[in-house]
């Protein structure tokens, strides 16, 4: 039993270690299909021993927890807010009034990011709970749901008693604006903003419903501490990054509030390029021994003031309205615009969501409408201007029929989307082609949309599979391809056949199922046979799969159509097993930049090496590089690398480095 024990907690310390060496350091040393065979031996261990089973066991991570409800919860320390100015002048009131009592102090100015402020409690270093703010004295018990944040360390190396720290949960804009692509997928109305998806997410009560919106949190405050802490609040964020959380982004000490202001001006001009949302800027005392001496009014603290920025809105006219036919059949109208500027990028188009947000919004053809960026990514119509109407304004109705293939449309009971029910429809096959053989799914590069669209309209394909049966001089007389494109094609449909079973299962475009469901669905069935015959207790077992999506993977594969393709998949030799496709380790624990043109690969093959041989392909050179690699026309990475001292690579010494396995 020791020697379990012992195995177990060796298991532990890898997984924390790597988990670290993932998410906070951007620097893995080992394939996820690696840890995640650590993190099933771990998961199995646990279930034969329960009376071994550590508290801090990463194992805790995994969703799986269905709350009836959540438990209210007390905090020790108030989650105040905080008081808003919208001008310069409601800042310098603010520096006026606190420097009566102290004319010495200094600011720290941070982000103020859009989300939903938690507490989070450790015990001798060892996370116990989390909690919501609610009104500031009473939250709610959201321990399970926040374990699904893997930025969130499960231990601290501060053991002594307890530690209670405050953050705010958000979702990344490029999750926001996936989500709710697929809300409208799936016929449901897309969420406002990135705050009310994180909030909504935070607050499910199925923990795996919670793990697939993949929620981020930065840490702003330590509440209580029974160590003794620095004054500093800047030294405190220090304290609490090396403890290993993430801490408040971009945050800096000031010495005065002129210099507050110009923090805040170019926070302001970042703010469209940051991965995140933000509403406004925090400006604190930085001093604790100064806050706690002025405290607060009622939930308010008199030592931090938030300064919010004013959304970016634009006034441009509606020129038309579009109706797009998406992959599963959902009819989405788009506005057409007169090109205006906004939020740093010009735009022409505009989601309108479905039939529901144009009829709420009055929108008509002709208006002159205000726009914005949904989390400053995705332009969307806000407003009309009515007054600048002259009666030549169109109202909207959405089509009776497909616009793609003249086939009916239906709206279900309890949903906002309107979809084409034809399975034959030409635009759902032409998007799920090019959804199968895009770059997350099989990757076949030589099947762009326009050859996709040829291949149909040629009637060479019906269905996916169809694509694994074509011949060459069936594809060398479609028009612009010729001999040598379809020998291409050809040989980009045999290489896809070996993609992982991962792979291809994100690009079947199962509906819930994205890239990391995909791998989670591999990884626990190992076989699309397996998973073909799962039923939802064994599917809502695996990890980010909850009930919404083992009802799709049940619904997708219940389809004859569909599991006739799989097989037909199959006799065409494509891998519809799980294996690990880890050469070796020989690039273990180091980071590469591939840029420039590769002489015998290009360049997504090199990162496809990098990857197999046990390294990270990064996208950008920093400090954590360890080698560019270096094509030809090698342009600004270069520069940058030598000027990092980055050791620089040929093609030739990088494939030297490799290990037997690519030789």
């Amino acid at each position: 039993m020791e020697e379990i024990k012992k195995h177990m907690r060796e298991l532990e310390e890898k997984l924390l270690y790597h988990s670290k060496k993932y998410y906070d350091d951007d620097a893995p040393e080992i394939s996820d299909y690696e840890y995640d065979m650590m993190l099933e031996e771990l998961k199995r261990l646990e279930a034969e021993h329960p009376e071994l089973a550590s508290p801090s066991s990463p194992t805790r991570r995994v969703a799986g927890h269905v709350a009836e409800k959540f438990e209210k919860v007390t905090h020790e320390v108030m989650l105040g807010s905080l008081t808003d100015v919208f001008d310069k002048d409601g800042l310098y009131d603010f520096d006026r009034r606190v420097r009566e009592s102290f004319p010495g102090l200094s600011y720290v100015t941070e982000c103020k990011i859009d989300g939903l402020s938690c507490a989070l409690e450790y015990n001798n270093g060892v996370f116990v709970r989390g909690a919501t703010r609610g009104d500031g004295y009473v939250g709610e018990d959201v321990t399970q749901n926040l374990l699904t944040i893997r930025s969130i360390p499960l231990t601290i190396p501060e053991k002594n008693g307890r530690v209670i720290v405050r953050g705010e949960v958000y979702m990344p804009k490029k999750v926001f604006a996936k989500l709710n692509e697929q809300r409208e997928e799936d016929g449901k109305a897309p969420f406002a903003n990135p705050r009310n998806a994180a909030a909504g997410s935070l607050r499910q009560l199925d923990s795996k419903l919670c793990a697939e919106r993949r929620l981020d949190i930065f840490i702003f405050n330590l509440q209580y501490s029974d160590a003794t802490l620095p004054d500093s609040h800047a030294d405190t964020l220090d304290l609490l990054q090396s403890w290993g959380f993430h801490v408040s982004p971009e945050f800096r000490r000031c010495a005065d509030m002129d210099e507050c202001v110009k923090r805040i001006d170019e926070i302001g001009e970042m703010r469209s390029r940051l991965p995140f949302d933000i509403d406004g800027a925090v400006v604190k005392i930085d001093s604790r021994a100064m806050r706690a001496s002025l405290g607060e009014v009622g939930s308010l603290p008199r030592w931090a003031v938030a300064y919010k920025y004013p959304p970016e809105t634009v006034r441009t006219r509606l020129k038309g309205i579009t109706v797009m036919v998406g992959r599963t059949g959902v009819l989405t109208p788009r506005a057409e615009l007169e090109p205006v500027k906004l939020a740093g990028s010009s735009v022409a188009y505009a989601t309108l969501h479905n039939e529901d947000f144009i009829r709420e919004k009055g929108v008509k053809v002709g208006d002159f409408v205000f726009l914005r960026k949904a989390g400053d990514i995705i332009p969307e119509i806000v407003g009309v201007d009515t007054d600048a109407r002259d009666g030549s304004e169109v109202p909207f109705e959405m089509p009776k029929a497909c616009p793609s293939c003249g086939g009916p449309v239906t709206r279900e009971e309890g949903e906002s989307a309107v979809r084409c029910t034809n399975a034959d429809c030409p635009a759902q096959l032409v998007r799920n082609m090019a959804h199968f053989v895009s770059r997350p799914a099989m990757n076949i590069e030589t099947l762009g949309e326009s050859v996709v669209s040829k291949l149909i309209d040629a009637g060479l394909v019906h269905n996916v599979a169809d694509l694994y049966y074509l011949k060459k001089d069936e594809l060398a007389a479609l028009e612009g391809l010729g001999e040598k494109s379809a020998e291409n094609i050809l040989a980009s449909l045999e290489k896809s056949k070996s993609k992982s079973l991962a792979s291809l299962l994100t690009a079947l475009g199962i509906r819930h199922i994205g890239e990391k469901a995909a791998r989670g669905l591999a990884l626990h069935f190992g076989s699309v046979e397996a998973l073909m015959n799962a039923d939802a207790e064994a599917l809502c077992s695996v990890p980010d799969i909850g009930p919404e999506s083992a009802a799709s993977v049940i619904n997708y594969f219940s389809e004859p159509s569909n599991r006739e393709i799989m097989k037909r998949l199959e006799d065409a030799g494509v891998n519809t097993v799980m294996k690990s496709d880890v050469i070796d380790d020989s690039l273990a624990g180091k980071t590469l930049v591939v840029t420039g043109t590769m002489r015998t690969m290009k360049r997504d093959e090199a990162e496809e090496l990098i990857r197999r041989h046990g390294g990270k392909a990064a996208g950008s050179v920093s400090k954590k590089t360890d080698y560019l690699i270096a094509g030809e026309s090698a342009g600004s990475k270069l520069t940058k690398a030598q000027s990092l001292g980055v050791t620089v690579l040929t093609e030739e010494e990088f494939l030297g480095m490799l290990g037997s396995g690519n030789k």
